[in-house]
This record gives structure tokens, sequence and C-alpha cells, in this order.
């Protein structure tokens, strides 16, 4: 754990004492949210295999699974290894593993893993992990990805699809589990009736896959994909029995606004904060924050102020060290050591800057959880 911000642990007012930018989660928000959704999967008769490529955190990931989640999501190999090292025992690599060296460290992984699965979507892939299989003397869980129309990873659902679900099935160092298929097109879209239809048209064609594969005497156990953004969607087409679900636990401004444009609430509520410090504020209506393009991923616009600004405040990036707080000037100076925090853009890639993540609640730091898989992008 860093040593930074260690000694206010359980100190009343701790959190305003932060040294900044500090990334912060406030745990009652995040709690009601990992019990809102596992609430939501047991009402709908569907599982939850969370993605951790949204939090990259051991901590995080035992809460999730506490509540009775299989497991975790992987987007990276490098992910799957940190968690596992952490003690995370099942895991579901959802991005295809291809080089050589990348083949040898899944083969090692599968040895130490008490379950490891892993998507496919090509049939020279399946060949080689195969043979690193029987060579390893350990099976290998695989899933066959399907494109939803992205042209990301997947293979097209259609007979290409189905030779290789029969061609993993056929061999004897793989174990075929089923399919996966994220719509990932589909989880921003902010018109709840297009997002329906975007995310039920490909899951049709998912469900085609699986009674193909069935009439071959092919039963897929697992069908895994979905997100946040159809959470509440997917589960009427009676395909998916396992959501992908990340981002609900923390939120950001690009979630949220699939809901807010769409005029209603969001389904989760915000946890995940960038805390920052004013400290340069010499002309009116204008202050510097230490917190800029290095503290959030840009990918997504500019932050949200959540609190500690003035009425009719907005940020803006104002370097790579410092961000730009524009406000009324006639309303309340912001002054040097002022405190603020920000709902961030992008939750999945902001969380990747930080090594810790400062668990808050209410106004007391209850601890600091190390990011172990936080920059495993190989």
């Amino acid at each position: 754990m860093s040593a930074l911000n260690a000694n206010l642990i359980g100190v009343p007012g701790g959190r305003a004492k932060l040294q900044t930018p500090a990334l912060v989660v406030d745990l009652d928000v995040m709690e009601r949210n990992i019990a809102a959704m596992s609430a939501h999967a047991k009402a709908q008769g569907i599982s939850l295999r969370p993605h951790a490529k949204t939090h990259k955190c051991a901590e995080i990931a035992r809460r999730q699974i506490a509540v009775g989640a299989l497991g975790v999501c992987c987007a990276k190999l490098g992910e799957a290894e940190a968690l596992a090292e952490a003690g995370i025992e099942s895991l579901l690599l959802t991005s295809p593993v291809v080089t050589e060296a990348g083949i040898a460290r899944l083969m090692a992984l599968n040895a130490k893993a008490r379950e490891l699965i892993v998507a496919v979507d090509n049939p020279d892939i399946a060949t080689r992990l195969a043979a690193a299989a029987e060579a390893s003397g350990r099976k290998l869980n695989v899933l066959a990805d399907l494109d939803p129309g992205m042209s990301r990873t997947g293979i097209a659902p259609d007979d290409r699809a189905i030779a290789l679900v029969e061609k993993m099935a056929k061999s004897p160092s793989l174990i075929w589990r089923g399919l996966q298929c994220y719509a990932g097109q589909a989880q921003h879209t902010e018109n709840r009736k297009d997002r329906s239809e975007q995310s039920l048209a490909v899951l049709k064609k998912v469900a085609d896959v699986r009674d193909a594969l069935a009439a071959k005497g092919l039963n897929a156990e697992i069908i895994s994909g979905g997100g946040t953004g159809t959470f509440d969607i997917d589960p009427d087409a009676h395909v998916l029995n396992e959501l992908q679900v990340g981002s609900y636990i923390f939120m950001d401004k690009q979630y949220n606004e699939v809901w807010e444009k769409d005029g209603e609430r969001p389904a989760f509520e915000t946890s995940l904060f960038v805390q920052m410090t004013v400290i340069s504020a010499n002309r009116e209506g204008l202050a510097t924050t230490d917190a800029g393009f290095k503290s959030f991923a840009t990918d997504a616009g500019t932050p949200a102020l959540a609190s500690g600004a003035p009425e009719g405040a907005s940020y803006f990036y104002f370097g790579d060290e410092q961000g730009g707080i524009v406000y009324p000037s006639t309303n309340a100076k912001l002054v040097p050591g002022d405190l603020l925090s920000a709902r961030v853009p992008h939750c999945d890639p902001t969380v990747n800057l930080y090594d810790v993540i400062h668990a808050v609640r209410g106004d007391v730091l209850e601890a600091i959880w190390p990011i172990e898989a936080r920059g495993k992008s190989a």
C-alpha cells in the first residue's frame, strides 16, 4: 500500500486532508451499486461475471464475488495474471491471446488458476491453443467470441462460428464452454428504444448460433455478454446467462448521460471521483487545480464538477498537471487550498492512471486499495 495518505486512514475528516490529485471511491455508494446489480440479476435469473477492466482492483473483485458474482472478466492477459496473483480464482479473458509469448503466459496462468476461460475468434488460434494446452498437460476452457457487428473482435455469427465451435469441441485439450458476445456499440446509445433495438438484434443472432449448435448436439453452458448500458434490457431476450457489467460500480459522466439525455435518472449512482486542490487563483472567476490531463482519461471530454466549486463553475484542461475552473466572478471566490471533486468522464481508463483507490465512508478514509492490474496493457 502506498504510504502517501496512509496516515489518514481512520482519522475523522481524513477525506478532506488527502494529498491530491487522489482517486476516491465513496464506499456507501459503491456498495449500494453492487447490491442493486446483484438483486437485479437474482430477480432476472441471470448470473453476473463483472468486468474487472473497470476497476482492476482485487479488493473490489472480492466484494463483487462475495455477493454472488461467478468470478470476473479481464480484458487483457496482464489483468488476469495480476488478479490471479491477488487471489481471484475464476477469470474470463474476453480478448484473444494470439502471440507465442502470450500463449505461453496463458498456459502458465491456466496451470495456477482454479478456473480460467478464454475467448477465441479464430480457428488457427484455436489450433495453437489446443497444441499449447496439450503440451502443458492441462485442458483449457474456451468460449467462441461472436462479432456483434462492431468488427473489433469476434467471428461472424454464422457458419464460421459453427465451424469454430465444432473444431474446439472436438479438441481433446480444449473444453468448449459456450459463447461470448459483447455489443459495445449499444452500451452508450442514449435513446432507450434505440439501445434496446440494437442490443436485442445482436442477441437474436447469438440465439441463432446457439440454436444451430444445439441442433448438432453442442449445448452452450455459458452465453456471456452485455454491459452496464443494457443490463436491464438483455435479460428480456432470454439468451445470455451471464452479464459482463463493469462500470455500474463507479459510473461516470459518459454513462450518466446515457440516461440523463433521455430524461431518465441514471440506473446507478456515481461513486468514483477525482479529488483535487486549488493551487492558484489570481484572476477573477478563474482558479487552477492540481489535476490536469494526467489525472483524467480525456476520450470522453471534460470531468463534471461534483463538489467544492461555486455555482455555475466548470472545469477545463489547463495543462498536463493543471485543471482550470471558470466561474461567475460574482460568486464566492476560490482560493489556494480549496478542495474540489469531479465525476470522471470515463471511469475505466481514468482508474488506469492511478496506483491506488482511496476508499472513503462519509468524511473518513477507510482504506487505500492497490489497483493491482493498472497498466497491464499486455
